[in-house]
């Protein structure tokens, strides 16, 4: 298959005008449409505004290269344009975009054109081929220049692979992995510019391309090993496992196209970071992370580990209690009937885990893998509450959620110290550092620091449940409506999460205040998708067609407490989205600790209902939370015109 095969006379439009982005879009749309290459004209104009939302597909240089994949493609093809003059396509030098070409793929398993397609995006890095598009008169003129640049380029490749089958390249000297969401333009572009600015600069690069085709150009164990480093220029999590030891550079993809020098020159000065097998490197690597990101990052990923032994034991103990109502206010509620034994003998296992894997796992994210065991016995020691005094007689005393974070952070940099001590040992005690020395030296360090500051945090643990239990009415609806609203700020993010970590922290306490807390985090967690489903639903004049169409997955994702549904719409609409549904969930928040309601499990949002404390005020509060948010959202929103919106007059 060639690009003539894709690109027919009717699909090209040289010499156009246009008034924006918009306006080209909708222009090459209808050129895909005139060569009859797309059957739902809608669909996938929406799909290609929906790429453009990830990133611009604007390249540089003048060039923008929009394109879809979705069923709305009939067949594969592709539309060109020229606009002598250019319009802004918020192309990343800032320049306008004069020569576009759009791609419509079709959502199937037969991807034959896509390695069509990845041959234009590299001999569009030729400038003289750009030139003499530009200077075509008419379509005869474009395709003939198309077809010259192809033959030329079909021999290229025929080289390159094989002297990569004969070996006769030798091995490159440094290495990249290239890849965008859909796998089609940018990945192959980027590739395209790193391997001709090494050739260069005097040096071979190899390019692994991660495309919509699967992965091309595969690196060898044998290239990876004799590479100076890799770069990853990726705007998709790539696996780095097989990196160990190299120098790895993560960015976004359009800085493999734009900036191709800049990249190599980072692995050639040394200037990016060694990948040691334990963790991964992040976009961006080789910039010097802020404290506090830091912390959070570290903090985080305990959290996340913790997630599910917080969420499966807290509802099974839920559960327990839920079948032993006819044991309510006895001394084993929970555990009076045999099935609600075996469920809350479960849940109490799954729940007693939540504080060793939180330390354990902060104190990974700190020293690698050498941390893990010295978190978790810290956190252990922070749940079973060990003390001097314990051990003269007294009673343990636990440090609760507050000593396990103390333990994880602690347990890390303990572990990091103990490896730079380590560092002037001779290397004949190389390999007994990490199953002898770490282990055996952290642990018995984090035990030291444990029992001693775990009567502190115990301390603290009892003044928070005792000021909670105290709080009259007024005063924890105050909180519910700063927990609940906290959790509409940020939608996941370190607000969203830090409401949720004192939530199942105080439910952890085992108090009725800590239920209460948990009901409000749960309840304001719940409002914003119900905000975005409801305001899609009554108030469609506001929204696009495809808003309101994603709009309804956000019934199912706001009944089951899950917050990120509402972030695309907070994303493309920040100043009217986030603050309304702030206010929607602190006003649930609120009204849910008012009537008292309890959650004595951590999540499960509406489908926990039966076990919830005052279930349908909990209800209540919910609906006249999301109601509130949505009225506001919609208020703030002004109506769009029926083209805009979809709706008929």
């Amino acid at each position: 298959m060639k690009i003539r095969d894709l690109l027919k006379v009717q699909g090209i439009r040289l010499g156009g005008q246009a008034s924006g982005k918009m306006d080209v879009i909708d222009q090459m749309v209808a050129l895909q449409e005139a060569s009859g290459n797309i059957a739902d004209v809608a669909k996938y104009k929406k799909a290609i505004l929906a790429r453009e939302e990830e990133s611009t597909t604007a390249m540089g240089e003048g060039i923008a290269i929009p394109h879809a994949k979705t069923d709305a493609v009939r067949r594969p093809g592709l539309a060109a344009m020229t606009v002598p003059g250019g319009v802004d396509y918020d192309s990343p030098d800032g320049e306008p975009s004069d020569l576009f070409f759009m791609i419509a793929a079709p959502d199937s398993k037969e991807n034959v054109h896509l390695e069509v397609l990845s041959r234009l995006a590299t001999m569009l890095m030729d400038e003289q081929f750009v030139e003499d598009l530009r200077a075509a008169k008419t379509p005869e003129d474009f395709l003939a220049v198309i077809d010259r640049a192809e033959a030329d380029k079909v021999v290229e490749e025929e080289k390159k692979a094989e002297a990569a089958a004969s070996g006769a390249a030798g091995l490159p000297d440094i290495l990249a992995i290239t890849a965008c969401p859909t796998g089609i333009a940018h990945t192959y572009m980027a590739a395209e510019n790193l391997e001709k600015k090494a050739k260069e600069m005097g040096l071979t690069l190899k390019a692994e391309t991660q495309g919509s085709v699967g992965a091309k150009n595969v690196l060898t164990a044998e290239e990876i090993a004799h590479a100076k480093g890799i770069i990853i220029a990726a705007d998709k999590t790539i696996d780095l496992a097989r990196f160990a030891g190299k120098q790895v550079y993560q960015c976004p993809v359009s800085k493999g196209i734009n900036e191709p020098e800049n990249l190599i020159n980072k692995i050639l000065n040394n200037e990016a970071p060694v990948l040691d097998g334990t963790v991964k490197v992040s976009a961006g690597a080789g910039e010097k992370e802020s404290v506090g990101h830091t912390i959070y990052k570290n903090l985080m990923n305990g959290v996340s580990h913790m997630l599910p032994f917080v969420v499966g034991g807290g509802i099974l103990i839920a559960i327990a209690f839920l079948l032993d109502g006819a044991a309510a206010g006895q001394a084993d509620f929970g555990s009076h009937a045999p099935i609600a034994h075996f469920f809350k003998s479960i849940g109490d296992t799954a729940f007693g885990f939540m504080l060793p894997i939180l330390a354990g796992y902060i104190a990974m994210s700190i020293a690698d893998r050498p941390g893990l065991a010295v978190g978790f016995v810290g956190g252990s020691l922070a749940n079973l509450g060990y003390s001097w005094g314990w051990l003269s007689g007294g009673a343990a005393v636990g440090g609760g959620f507050l000593g396990a974070l103390a333990a994880g952070f602690i347990g890390g940099y303990l572990t990091k110290g103990l490896e730079k001590a380590c560092d002037a040992l001779p290397d004949s005690l190389e390999g007994i550092k990490p199953v002898l020395l770490y282990p055996l030296l952290g642990i018995l360090g984090i035990g030291l620091v444990m029992f001693t500051i775990n009567p502190v945090f115990a301390a603290i643990n009892t003044g928070m449940t005792n000021f909670l239990e105290g709080m009259g009415t007024s005063n924890l609806v105050l909180l519910g409506a700063v927990v609940g609203g906290m959790m509409s700020i940020d939608m996941g993010g370190p607000f969203n999460k830090a409401s949720y970590v004192f939530g199942t922290a105080m439910l952890a306490a085992g108090t009725e205040a800590g239920q209460t807390i948990m009901a409000s985090v749960m309840v304001g967690g719940m409002v914003p998708p119900l905000v975005i489903a409801l305001s899609t639903l009554i108030f469609k004049n506001r929204w696009r067609a495809n808003d309101r169409k994603a709009g309804v997955v956000n019934w199912i994702m706001g009944l089951s407490f899950i917050s990120e549904g509402a972030i695309p719409y907070a994303a493309a609409d920040p100043g009217r989205v986030i603050p309304s549904c702030i206010i929607g969930s602190a006003v649930a928040g609120a009204l849910s600790a008012a009537f008292h309601c309890t959650s004595p499990a951590p999540h499960g949002g509406f489908w926990v209902i039966a076990i919830i404390g005052n279930p349908v005020m909990y209800f209540v509060a919910l609906a006249v939370g999301s109601i509130v948010g949505c009225l506001i959202l919609s208020l703030l929103k002004k109506p769009l015109s029926a083209e805009e919106s979809g709706l008929s007059r």
